[in-house]
């Protein structure tokens, strides 16, 4: 069993909104993620996706998103971006898997995802832009909010005494200079290696924090940036 993570599929299939135009690397995106998926993915492996994953403003708009996504080799592992405007309560996502046959379909939010199998537990969050001693109120609040989801997730996956925690979140975990590290310091808390994340798109791609961040292997899985290839993240 392998784990792979790609994040910021943005899929317009139940909505008139194409990627392309953010560029060329995005024609004909989703055939070609969907041939790179199913060429590496296995039917057994893990694949987790940490945020905008539907353009849909409403779940039932995402039903197509959704159903291609179920159609995809592996068990998905589904966080919140800032774009998924569909995403709703717990019950609500699990009741729309469940009614419509999503089978292969996990959602994180305040919760882990344990497979027993491997021991591995996939944490995570959506975050926020880090905030600074200038940052609005809104922005301090909503950051310290995802920072106490972050605990309530890693919390989760403790209780299942697991080999290894992986966290993915959708907003980068440190700045881009790598400073303000409040996440590497829960992770490091709670033994976390890994963290894959997305959310930075074209030219804010030169500036991503990758690899040992304080003890934390940082790691940019979104979709335009891995060219639409799932990546590895361990076997």
């Amino acid at each position: 069993m392998s784990v792979f993570a790609i994040s910021d599929l943005h899929l317009p299939l139940g909505i008139d909104k194409p990627m392309n135009v953010f560029g060329p690397q995005w024609d004909n995106y989703v055939d070609r993620l969907r041939e790179n998926w199913q060429r590496i993915v296995g039917r057994d492996d893990i694949v987790i996706m940490p945020g905008d994953i539907s353009w849909a403003t409403y779940l039932d708009d995402a039903f197509c998103d959704f159903d291609y996504i179920n159609g995809l080799n592996g068990t998905k592992i589904i966080m919140k971006g800032n774009h998924d405007y569909w995403w709703t309560t717990m019950n609500k996502l699990r009741g729309f898997a469940d009614s419509n046959g999503f089978d292969t379909v996990e959602f994180v939010h305040n919760n882990c995802f344990y497979c027993e199998k491997s021991g591995i537990a996939v944490c995570g969050t959506r975050g926020w832009n880090i905030a600074k001693e200038n940052s609005s109120d809104e922005d301090k609040r909503l950051f310290l909010r995802e920072k106490e989801r972050m605990i309530l997730s890693l919390e989760s996956a403790r209780a299942h005494r697991p080999k290894e925690i992986i966290a993915a979140m959708h907003y980068p975990p440190v700045e881009k200079n790598g400073l303000n590290r409040d996440f590497i310091d829960i992770f490091n808390e709670y033994g976390v290696k890994t963290c894959v994340y997305g959310h930075l798109h074209a030219a804010a791609q030169d500036f991503a924090v990758q690899g040992d961040v304080g003890g934390v292997k940082l790691i940019l899985v979104a979709s335009d940036y891995l060219r639409f290839v799932p990546k590895l993240i361990c076997k």
